[in-house]
């Protein structure tokens, strides 16, 4: 990257202005050991979600919260936000954050367990929106069930989608760096998906299905 490119980066990333909110769920995430979405990521979620018009939202990888509070900011009041995670404790530190930001119970839906065993058990085509941030050997499966979720018209996010920098570079062959790769030549070559990459905090990856 040009010291110009860094420099315009930095700058984007530090233009959101976050609430005492979304700094406490990041010190949660903190103490938990997690790594939320950056603030540029956060506000990026906000506004796909707003622009989305998004009623029915899957949130794959609950972390502590920042990530859900920032697409609730952004759906609509009757939204609903399905969000999945195995560790429990994750899961208490993000109600414990959708509940600060002032985000009605009925608006979430927390799901303690694999995504592999609770994407299969949601309904075909039931959904506007589903973000991708967990465990990145299993993003490949998750993006096929994302298929199978969203309505035509909806819209897939997958956080981290450039791997720190590395994707764009074919002779880093870490494991992390190949999934993402296979996963961006899926949805870059499946039929049904219109694609585009942000280089927006570690890279966003969106897609709308037709």
């Amino acid at each position: 990257m040009s010291a110009d490119k860094s420099t315009s980066w930095s700058y984007t990333e530090g233009l959101p202005v976050e609430d005492a909110v979304l700094r406490r769920a990041r010190e949660r995430s903190h103490d938990l050991g997690l790594f939320p979405v950056s603030p540029g990521v956060a506000a990026v979620l906000t506004v796909l979600a707003a622009t989305s018009k998004a009623q029915t939202a899957v949130e794959i990888g609950t972390g502590a919260g920042v990530s859900g509070v920032a697409l609730l900011r952004g759906l609509g009041p009757k939204a609903v936000l399905t969000t999945i995670d195995p560790d429990v404790d994750h899961l208490k530190a993000a109600r414990e954050a959708f509940t600060e930001s002032g985000s009605p119970a009925n608006r979430t839906r927390t799901i303690s367990g694999r995504g592999q065993d609770v994407l299969p058990r949601l309904n075909d085509a039931a959904y506007d929106l589903v973000f991708i941030d967990a465990d990145k050997p299993s993003f490949p499966d998750y993006v096929e069930q994302a298929i199978r979720l969203l309505k035509s018209g909806g819209l897939l996010i997958i956080n981290d989608a450039l791997d720190k920098d590395r994707v764009s570079d074919p002779a880093i062959r870490e494991s992390s760096t190949v999934v993402l790769r296979q996963v961006g030549k899926l949805i870059r070559e499946h039929d049904s998906l219109i694609s585009a990459m942000l280089p927006t905090g570690d890279g966003l990856l969106l897609a709308v299905k037709r």
